[in-house]
């Protein structure tokens, strides 16, 4: 009997290479998504050609040189300065800074509401039940766009005028807006926002070791005021560090305006208050779904380790539901920033309003819209991206 050593290794069979025929499926698949690429590609090369010699033969100029001119039209508000010499440029950052500080703002605001509001359809108190119901069915059924004008409306004509404006201590509510007292920015600002900003981070670190402990101990710590206490002190201590500065400028009833301070212009209030109060409806359908999709068994499990609900729908149902809720969230997010361009109706300059002001001074339609279509599908991307990595965190990892 021969050794294993000595047993000569018997040669394997070759393998074949699979080779992809035009006659076979996977052949005739790759042939028709390259020729629909190309058709796609060759229809929007004719497109641009076209419109190119349409544009030359009428006289129409093209190119985006013109953003490197001066824009020369007076923006009512916007967060970057810019002098008489701006160019279109900043035209177009003003009306996108002013856009990002509605769908941003609106984000937030219309979140918290339609959270809360959603968790209200559930609520063991009659009357919260039913309020919250005819919130949702009044706001989600009435157009946007007839809301705005509403809300544009009130702020306008229903407020009283600058002489009869009302005032609470250093608050101001007129015609004109809404004015409030703001901190002078200094260096003590800076570090408070950067210790909050630390703050947030310690707070997340302690909420996921206090979820940690209670997963393997059953013993809950409080979150919520502890979080709260990092954020608020870690800031206090950057003030503290950055000199305590408590420097404020007051707002002040001028002849024809209120002088310092901030303020906020009516067509903002409007546009703001109208997407947060539709946006918030349908997020408040998503929250209920999300809810009504855990299962009972998980209310009574939780009931049966003596939480209670409010314990119960904090950590049992809600995380639970954040996977049904987070992918159509996404969308009404989406949609917030999207409707944002309603506010050329109401004369509130965010992107579309300046590039609308942009192609009547310069006759460049197709460059100004392009932008326009350009920064509207970076936002959506971004918002999408963020969605998808929390959509990814939230949801349940397979053990």
């Amino acid at each position: 009997m021969s050794s294993p050593s000595m047993i000569e290794a018997r040669p394997q069979p070759a393998r074949k290479r699979r080779s992809i025929s035009w006659r076979s499926r996977e052949g005739r698949s790759v042939i028709y998504q390259v020729v629909a690429i190309l058709s796609v590609i060759g229809a929007i090369a004719l497109l641009v050609r076209n419109t190119l010699a349409n544009m030359r033969e009428r006289g129409i100029q093209s190119g985006y040189d013109f953003l490197n001119q001066p824009f020369g039209f007076d923006v009512s508000e916007t967060l970057i300065p810019y002098e008489i010499t701006s160019t279109y440029w900043t035209a177009f950052a003003i009306g996108m800074a002013n856009t990002l500080k509605v769908a941003v703002v609106g984000i937030i605001l219309a979140t918290i509401v339609g959270t809360l509001v959603g968790v209200g359809r559930y609520s063991a108190n009659w009357l919260v039940r039913k309020l919250c119901y005819a919130y949702v069915e009044f706001f989600r059924n009435v157009p946007i766009y007839l809301q705005l004008l509403i809300w544009y409306i009130v702020f306008t004509e229903v407020l009283p005028s600058y002489d009869e404006l009302w005032q609470i201590g250093h608050f101001y509510l007129s015609k004109n807006g809404f004015s409030f007292p703001w901190p002078v920015w200094l260096r003590g600002q800076n570090l408070a926002m950067a210790g909050g900003l630390l703050g947030v981070v310690a707070a997340w670190l302690y909420a996921r070791r206090s979820r940690r402990l209670f997963d393997q101990t059953g013993q809950q710590r409080p979150v919520a005021l502890v979080g709260l206490a990092l954020i608020v002190g870690m800031a206090i201590v950057g003030w503290l560090a950055g000199g305590a500065p408590n420097e404020w400028s007051l707002p002040v009833r001028g002849t024809f305006q209120i002088e310092n301070g901030a303020s906020v212009t009516p067509e903002y209030l409007a546009l703001l208050i109208g997407l947060v109060l539709y946006t918030a409806a349908f997020i408040a359908e998503i929250v209920r779904s999300g809810i009504a999709s855990v299962s009972l068994g998980q209310h009574e499990a939780a009931a049966s380790l003596g939480l209670t609900k409010r314990q119960s729908m904090r950590l049992v149902v809600l995380p639970q539901a954040l996977r049904v809720i987070i992918p159509p969230l996404t969308s009404q997010y989406l949609n917030l920033t999207k409707n944002s361009s309603l506010a050329v109706a109401i004369g509130y300059p965010e992107l579309v309003s300046i590039a609308n002001t942009t192609l009547n001074q310069t006759g460049r339609a197709i460059e100004a819209l392009s932008i326009v279509m350009l920064v509207y599908l970076t936002l959506s991307l971004i918002t999408s991206a963020l969605m998808n990595w929390f959509n990814a965190r939230a949801a349940i990892q397979e053990r």
